[in-house]
């Protein structure tokens, strides 16, 4: 069975509903509409608070106005738990739909794709982020398989340094390649070791590599997501 959010639900609408445009949060000016996502108040006060998205807003005939909601999950909210690969801001959009008190609705915030928010020069508080979609009763996750990268093979973290080698363009975290995060952001170009033997091979065989550019030359951060389809993992 899906798991509830405790402490806030609402009981289902009685005859006489009417479906709303819009509402605005109690003591604030901001509007919610449907497809918004929204910050709800959480049932323990020193929790974060739920993520949901607006699915619907309705009113009965004491004016009482509910949300019907489908609610993001948090990665230690999940079966699984929260992994190395889960960023700080990283959400997965559940199966698992509440009808609300639109008085539990505290704020608004913006649930990014993936693709979009690894694109963001800064990151605001109520910026979130979602890559996966995710069935509360069974804990499986759609799509079950994302890139990896680097020798340790794990899914891209947008939240880590990492660098890419010039000649395989695999992005790697520096651990993994025996630097420091602050020896890495002082590289001007890195190529990693696999990559180094190939080039002293094709040396020692009378064979130079291609030589790369000065404008593909550098160290480039975490903020692009750069696709490798050949190398998966499976989210069990």
């Amino acid at each position: 069975m899906a798991k509830t959010r405790p402490g806030v639900s609402a009981p289902k609408l009685k005859a006489g509903k009417k479906d709303l445009h819009s509402y605005t949060i109690r003591g604030t000016n901001k509007i919610v509409r449907v497809g918004d996502c929204v910050l709800m108040r959480p049932s323990d006060i020193g929790n974060p608070p739920y993520v949901a998205r607006v699915e619907k807003i309705e009113s009965d005939n004491r004016n009482n106005v509910k949300v019907r909601v489908r609610w993001y999950y948090r990665p230690e909210e999940s079966l699984g738990g929260r992994r190395q690969f889960h960023g700080a801001k990283e959400l997965f959009l559940s199966d698992h739909y509440d009808v609300q008190s639109a008085q539990t609705v505290e704020g608004k915030c913006i649930v990014h794709s993936f693709k979009n928010y690894t694109k963001l020069e800064n990151v605001g508080a109520e910026d979130y982020y979602c890559r996966f979609e995710y069935k509360a009763a069974t804990g499986a996750f759609t799509p079950d398989r994302v890139a990896v990268y680097c020798k340790c093979e794990m899914p891209y973290n947008p939240d880590d340094l990492m660098v890419q080698c010039e000649g395989c363009k695999d992005w790697y975290h520096p651990a993994c390649v025996g630097m420091t995060i602050e020896e890495a952001k002082m590289l001007e170009r890195f190529v990693c070791f696999e990559c180094s033997e190939d080039d002293f091979k094709q040396f020692q065989n009378g064979f130079h590599a291609s030589p790369v550019s000065d404008a593909k030359v550098g160290l480039i951060f975490n903020h692009f997501l750069m696709i490798k389809a050949d190398c998966y993992l499976l989210i069990l």
